[in-house]
């Protein structure tokens, strides 16, 4: 089988022990077949009762404690995870599959077919309801903005998950436009936007009441990374919230 990348999967039956290497990914694999998964990062944070052996961060996972897992499978994505490290595994015999992830339907798509093909599970309760919500896109109703760092500002730019999510939810990213899918910016470039309400979330970075809103003067609204980044059951609770959004 071959995963997002069109790269070959050695696998000769269904997975049942699985090493995620992607937060949300950890999160759908525990929300659908938890006793297969039996390694996480440390950014893996949901569910919080999540109790699996830890491989270090995304960016730096140990590797030799993943292969001490014996997996038949690991998880990892194409954005969020090193090709060094995908490419370490595989020399060293570990089956990879790599998501390819920048919009609500490659997400949909994506996790179906690595539930499906990998997993041979039948499709959850909540990738269906997923579907079913985030089936097509709503009229514009909100401008806005969304920065994921600080010193330098960097921003949700176009070709991003987080940008298609947010125009499914009527949400128009002002900053869509800029070259690059994070592009660099200044303050004065959101406020100049003109958005409605800057969206500040708590990760990558940490914005919080008192580190974030002082730098604009357009109204801003602290919310959860987890729902504007996350796929899997995240998307669920991320439309109860963006489809009633307001200033």
């Amino acid at each position: 089988m071959l995963d997002d990348l069109g790269a070959d999967v050695p696998l000769t039956g269904p997975a049942t022990r699985v090493v995620s290497l992607v937060p949300s990914l950890t999160e759908a694999l525990a929300a659908t077949e938890p006793g297969r998964l039996v390694g996480a990062t440390d950014w893996c944070t949901h569910p919080a009762d999540l109790s699996v052996a830890r491989v270090r961060g995304t960016k730096n996972p140990d590797l030799a404690a993943v292969r001490r897992l014996d997996p038949d499978l690991v998880v990892a994505n194409q954005e969020e995870n090193r090709e060094l490290d995908v490419r370490r595994l595989r020399e060293a015999g570990v089956a990879v599959w790599v998501t390819r992830i920048e919009t609500v339907e490659e997400s949909l798509a994506s996790m179906s077919r690595l539930l499906a093909e990998a997993l041979q599970v039948a499709e959850p309760g909540w990738l269906a309801e997923a579907r079913r919500l985030w089936s097509a896109p709503v009229a514009p109703r909100l401008r806005v903005a969304v920065p994921i760092w600080r010193d330098p500002w960097m921003v949700v730019g176009a070709s991003t998950y987080t940008d298609d999510l947010l125009a499914r939810a009527g949400l128009v990213n002002v900053l869509a436009g800029r070259e690059g899918r994070y592009p660099t910016v200044t303050p004065g470039d959101v406020d100049a936007a003109r958005p409605d309400v800057v969206l500040l979330p708590d990760e990558p970075y940490v914005f919080t009441a008192d580190d974030g809103p002082e730098a604009f003067t357009t109204p801003a609204r602290l919310v959860s990374g987890r729902l504007l980044t996350w796929y899997g059951p995240a998307m669920v609770e991320a439309h109860a919230a963006l489809a009633t959004l307001q200033p």
